[in-house]
This record gives structure tokens, C-alpha cells and sequence, in this order.
């Protein structure tokens, strides 16, 4: 089925994603997962409450019972999970994608998340190939929509001390609305796009896009803000503009992250992917923290950060995780730490761009995405072009490649999501990035 993904189950509905996979998906899967109950949330798609309806019959007619909490940011399905210590949970969302889009995000025990690796594709087989019969006692549908406060009070904490701060936040018409004001309600924020409206009107709840990030650019500049913040559609990510409204790479952002903890004297290991820049990683490192780098995507990230005992990891797509936070990514947390961090430099008399300043060394091309059929045989010649022919000094094979030497370095992935295949380049200075990146793109337009 073309709608299960990596991490999740993604399609555009009417097509990859209708009421019937949802029937069936909440069907299987309190079998799948061994419960006699799930926990379900849902975004503002226009699609969302009739998938809704659809997963919540299914769940019920297997014999199983549903904590509904209704509308729900995806970091409150994570909470909620974890809280009630329940042994499933469905996020409907599409995240960031555009509005004819939308899907599941399925968790266990601990929030721990089910994708490709973790049963996604043993409920694609029951999906696909069981037999439905109805349970002649079928569950109930409880309504656990109180979680939204239980959540609000454990993310209110890290609001503390921010009332210095001026703020222009970007909701995206997505579902940060249902909790940012009650959590910075003490602080001068000015909000945009802060409606509910699953047609996503003034623009698509991607701001890795950085055409998304027009209107809080000009709204931080214009109401004299110390930062910006827009979230995805879910608000599981986030992106920040600062005072100058200039968006800032979400790498950068980790190196941020890692300012916060070091200020609380917490230093251990962290976590960042295989995008990320060298200039965070050495900064990171700076503060005394030991870096791992691994694969791309919360499936992953959330497992490593465990492994590794993290206190925190980020990505180049603006997913952030906390040890402080089930090992699970939320945009609301990481934007609370940022504007921490800005805030204490507020203080000293600095701004937030003059920090980036100075965690940034190196030029860096940003993720650069390519559309093409034939991504294994590019990856191939890119692979035997720069390891074949030259002599790198490290070669990661865990995600694509990331191929490193001295004075520069490459990552090429195939997107998991997306058919695409992606690059991101860095450098010691713009003019060897120009020629690096020349030299990737004449290699990959062979096989466009």
C-alpha cells in the first residue's frame, strides 16, 4: 500500500488515505498491539474528522475501547500515551504536508513509535490481507479530552521568566493554537494565522519552506520582535526567525538547544542527524557534550536517543527530542528552551541573530531536493565519483552517504516520505560549496 511510509502512514486522501484504510487500520491495531484500548487524536484537516470516525469504528467493532482527546497537537498524543501509560495511540495528521494530504502516526508503550521497522509493515499485512468479524461486544469511546490541560501544566513550567521577551509566532492555521496562548499567556506575543482552518489559507504548514516563512519574517521586523516562531501543521516542528527576520537553519537550532542545557548545567550526549552541519556539531562539542549522528526521522531518533541516554537531538527538518519529554520530538518544548536562551541573552544586551553568528563557521548549502526516478544508480555514482576517485576521511553509510573530507563534505538521501532525492553540502568557504555543488548536480542531471 503506497500510503505506508517509513514513519508512518502518509497518502493524499481520496486516493492513498480514506475512511475504509482508516477502518481498517483501527481494526488491527489493538491485535497488533496486544491492547484492549487506544488513544486517539486528530488534527484540523478538512479530512480528519470523518478518518476520525472511520479508525474510532474500527478500534470499537474489534472489541476494543477509545481514549478520544479529540483535537490534539501530535507532541500531546506522545504526552498522552506516556501519561496514561497506555499501550497504543493514533495521531490522524499529515503534519507539514498540504492540505489534500493526511494520515497516521501510530504509537506504543512509552510513546515509542511504530514505523516500517517496528510494525508498520506487520499492519500493512493484516490491513491488506485479514479478514474483518466484528466483535459481538464491541468497546466504547471514552472522552479523555482533559489531557489538554495535564499537558499545558507540564509545558507552562519552561514559559517561566519569559515575560521580557516581545514574540511574533506563526500558528500556520494548524494546531499550536490549541495551547500556545494558555502557555505563554504572560508573555507580549503577537499571533498570526492563529485560526483553525484545514485548507491552510495562508500558506502550507511547512516552514522548512522557507517561502512559508515570508509573512512571520516581515511581522518580526515589523513589531520590533526578539524572535519569530512558526510551527508545522501538528506542531510536532518548529522554525525561528530572529529580530533581524532572517530564517535561521534548523541545525543551528540544536546547537541552540544545547546552549539551554549547558546554561543548566546539564552536559552528556545529544543526538543530530546526518544533515547536520559541522558548525553544530563543533559547537555542541565546545560546550562538552558527546555527539552521535544518526539516521533521519523521528522512528529512528526517538530509539537512538534512548540508546545513547540523550539529553536531547535535533534535525535538520526542525524535529527536536527530549530526554525531558519521553525521548519524543515536540515544537512547543523546543521553542520554549529557544526563547530561554534568547531571553538570558536579552539580559547581556545580545541578540538572538549575534548567537547564530556565532555558531555558524562554515557555508552550507541547506537541503537541496531533486526530483527523479532513478535515485539508486545517482546515489551509486556519487558514491564511486567521491570514494571511488578521491580519499574522504570518513564515509557514514547509515542514511545515503554523508562523505566527508577536510575543507568539505556531502549527505545524499532518498527521502522517505517524498520522491525525492536530497543534498546537503558544506564547506570552509561559498566559493568551494559553488564548486562542489556544481560538480553533485552535473552527476545527478544524468539520471533526471
Amino acid at each position: 500500500m503506497s500510503a505506508f511510509k517509513a514513519y508512518d502512514i502518509r497518502g493524499i486522501y481520496g486516493k492513498d488515505i480514506n475512511e475504509e484504510l482508516a477502518y481498517r487500520i483501527g481494526y488491527f491495531l489493538p491485535q497488533l498491539l496486544e491492547t484492549d484500548y487506544v488513544v486517539v487524536g486528530r488534527d484540523i484537516r478538512l479530512s480528519s474528522p470523518s478518518l476520525h470516525d472511520a479508525l474510532v469504528k474500527g478500534i470499537t467493532d474489534s472489541g476494543a475501547d477509545v481514549w478520544d482527546l479529540g483535537l490534539s497537537t501530535t507532541p500531546m498524543v506522545y504526552f498522552a500515551t506516556a501519561f496514561l501509560k497506555a499501550d497504543a495511540s493514533v495521531q490522524i495528521t499529515a503534519s507539514h504536508n498540504p492540505k489534500e494530504y493526511n494520515g497516521f502516526k501510530i504509537s506504543r508503550r512509552g510513546a515509542l513509535p511504530v514505523g516500517g521497522d517496528s510494525g508498520l509493515k506487520d499492519l500493512e499485512k493484516l490491513v491488506e490481507n485479514e479478514a474483518i468479524a466484528v466483535k459481538d461486544e464491541k468497546g466504547i469511546i471514552k472522552d479523555y479530552s482533559h489531557i489538554r490541560d495535564e499537558y499545558i501544566a507540564f509545558l507552562k513550567p519552561f514559559a517561566a521568566g519569559l515575560e521580557s521577551l516581545k514574540v511574533s509566532i506563526d500558528c500556520s492555521s494548524g494546531m499550536s493554537s490549541l495551547l500556545i496562548k494558555d502557555i505563554l499567556s504572560s508573555v507580549d506575543c503577537h499571533y498570526i494565522n492563529d485560526t483553525f482552518d484545514g485548507s491552510f489559507p495562508a500558506h502550507e504548514p511547512n516552514p522548512l519552506e522557507e517561502k512559508n516563512c515570508a509573512q512571520i519574517k516581515e511581522e518580526t521586523v515589523r513589531n520590533s520582535s526578539d524572535a519569530g516562531v512558526i510551527y508545522d501543521g501538528d506542531a510536532d516542528r518548529v522554525m525561528f526567525i530572529d529580530e533581524k527576520g532572517s530564517f535561521i537553519q534548523p541545525d543551528y537550532i540544536t546547537a541552540v538547544i544545547g546552549k539551554y542545557y549547558a546554561s543548566k548545567g546539564r552536559v552528556g550526549n545529544a543526538l543530530e542527524d546526518i544533515r547536520t552541519s559541522r558548525s553544530t556539531t563543533e559547537y555542541l562539542e565546545s560546550l562538552g557534550f558527546k555527539v552521535t549522528t544518526w539516521k533521519v526521522g523521528h522512528a529512528y531518533a526517538k530509539l537512538k536517543i534512548r540508546e545513547i541516554d540523550g539529553i536531547f537531538g535535533g534535525e535538520l527538518a526542525g524535529h527536536y527530542y527530549f530526554k525531558d519529554f519521553f525521548c519524543c520530538d515536540s515544537g512547543i518544548l523546543a521553542s520554549l528552551l529557544v526563547l530561554s536562551v534568547v531571553k538570558d541573552l536579552k539580559a547581556e544586551g545580545k541578540s538572538f541573530s549575534s548567537l547564530i553568528s556565532s555558531i555558524v563557521k562554515y557555508a552550507n548549502s541547506g537541503e537541496i531536493n531533486f526530483r527523479l526516478e532513478n535515485k539508486d544508480d545517482a546515489i551509486k555514482a556519487l558514491y564511486e565519483r567521491f570514494v571511488g576517485n578521491d580519499n574522504p576521511t570518513t564515509v557514514m553509510d547509515f542514511d545515503g552517504y554523508r562523505i566527508e573530507f577536510p575543507e568539505w563534505w556531502f549527505n545524499v538521501r532518498k527521502s522517505n516520505t517524498e520522491p525525492y532525492l536530497r543534498i546537503v553540502a558544506e564547506a570552509q568557504d561559498k566559493a568551494l560549496l559553488d564548486e562542489k555543488l556544481e560538480e553533485i548536480k552535473s552527476i545527478i542531471a544524468k539520471f533526471s
